[in-house]
């Protein structure tokens, strides 16, 4: 944890989508639950004034569902705007200016990663660094050397400790969930391990496209979209070793040495697919390779899980909208019942969107004579959803400067050295239909482990 506390937010990229979806939300949160005041400065090239920042901000709210009158009105007397160019000296003397008595401000980056040289430099010779901390969007990078340059480019003016890489997947409450229930429960940690467990399966699956994301899409697709960050992180929370100590160091030094332990993917265990329709989205090619589908297996090169294999599955258009972490228990040693039992039945499952539910599954026998079971699972927890939004909860863990629930760039480098070796079209793209579960050519990849165990529509249930 950093010493001092954030006494201003500057915002870059103010008119942009990413501010408009999250970041609003967040800000109201923080002045209505937690009686944030301070200066919310946003920076950005449009002509804008502050009225309208005010304005786009309130529909932001409106639109959400999330507009709560009286915090929104204090959100709006902190609001400032600064229309500039990211380039212009003039920009950084007005952000100087606005900032008033703030000694330790919080400078967020909503921005492409090409124009940070830009806007860090400008802030220094401002004299808008000394004493401040930056928020960085994801992709930290395309791959491990972008990823590299990009750091440097941020230790120029920050220390490491200052420097705060957001994946908004780690301020979901759920991913936290996992977390607790994994070590707060020791009826867990002694089967958690390659002598109990015979898979383990990571599954992301969203039931829409693309949208107007197309042309991000192109530069990106779902391995450098999902996979290299926020599957990754989930993969290294729900495998890593119990820490050692507590607090937010010992929690990220057991994720990154899980992921120096992964072994990169190899292209025999990938599989590459694209929705029927992608290519007609804004922005893409028409003659696009780039993958909204990946099914991949890897394996943890430990003593916990040497032998274990791990099976991440991401797409659009799939058949439900559910990310989950289901944890498949080895079938006892000697089967006494001559029962054919289908794959998963002894599990735990972990899911963490769009609602939070924590499930055992199990065999119970039947009513009656016969030795006959059937597989239930046992809720519990479940929730509807993370009521509070992750922005919030990661800007207030900024403000203060609590690093727990950010990305750490040796965790961020080790996950682009598991990515590389099958970024781009190392292997071939195979169409799907949207509403299915993907290309059919990925069902072969689980082989002899099993099928893929497919998460079922969320229960819409009050928390419990």
């Amino acid at each position: 944890m950093t010493s001092a506390r954030a006494d201003a937010i500057v915002f870059f990229g103010a008119t942009g989508d990413l501010v408009h979806k999250e970041l609003f939300p967040a800000l109201q949160g923080l002045v209505g639950d937690g009686g944030t005041h301070m200066p919310f400065i946003g920076v950005a090239r449009s002509p804008w004034t502050t009225e309208q920042l005010r304005a786009r901000a309130r529909d932001s709210l409106e639109q959400s569902g999330r507009l709560d009158p009286q915090a929104f009105e204090k959100l709006a007397s902190l609001l400032h705007y600064i229309s500039g160019d990211y380039g212009a000296p003039e920009t950084y003397a007005a952000v100087r200016r606005a900032l008033g008595g703030a000694r330790h401000p919080l400078l967020y980056m909503a921005v492409p990663p090409s124009v940070f040289p830009v806007v860090t430099d400008a802030l220094a010779d401002a004299g808008c660094v000394d004493g401040a901390r930056v928020m960085i969007e994801k992709p930290f990078g395309r791959d491990l050397a972008s990823a590299k340059e990009l750091n440097r480019t941020l230790r120029r003016h920050f220390p490491e400790e200052e420097i705060f890489r957001i994946d908004h997947f780690l301020g979901k409450e759920p991913v936290q969930n996992i977390t607790y229930t994994r070590f707060a429960n020791p009826l867990l940690e002694p089967v958690w391990n390659r002598d109990h467990i015979h898979r383990v399966q990571i599954t992301m699956a969203e039931d829409f496209g693309v949208r107007n994301r197309g042309r991000f899409y192109e530069e990106a697709g779902a391995i450098r979209d999902v996979v290299q960050n926020h599957l990754l992180q989930l993969l290294a929370i729900a495998a890593m070793d119990p820490p050692g100590g507590t607090g937010a160091d010992a929690l990220g030094d057991e994720k990154v040495r899980l992921l120096e332990h992964v072994q990169p993917f190899e292209a025999q265990n990938v599989v590459r697919g694209q929705y029927r329709g992608y290519r007609s989205a804004d922005g893409v090619a028409p003659d696009s390779t780039v993958e909204t589908y990946v099914a991949m297996k890897l394996f943890i090169d430990s003593w916990r899980w040497s032998g274990v294999p791990f099976y991440i599955r991401a797409g659009k258009e799939l058949a439900v909208r559910s990310t989950e972490l289901f944890v498949e228990f080895k079938r006892p040693p000697r089967d006494l019942f001559g029962e054919v039992v289908p794959p998963g039945s002894s599990h735990v499952r972990m899911r963490i969107g769009p609602d939070i539910a924590v499930g055992i599954g199990m065999r119970v026998k039947t009513h009656g004579e016969q030795m006959v079971g059937r597989d239930v699972e046992l809720t519990l927890t479940s929730c509807p959803g993370d009521a509070r939004p992750p922005y919030q909860r990661l800007f207030s863990d900024a403000i203060a400067g609590s690093k727990e629930l950010f990305a750490r760039q040796e965790g961020i480098e080790a996950s682009w050295r598991i990515v590389e070796p099958v970024l781009g079209d190392v292997t071939p793209v195979f169409f799907y239909e949207p509403g299915s579960w993907g290309p059919v050519e990925a069902e072969a990849l689980p082989g002899a482990d099993g099928p893929w165990i497919d998460p079922v529509p969320p229960e819409q249930a009050e928390c419990r």
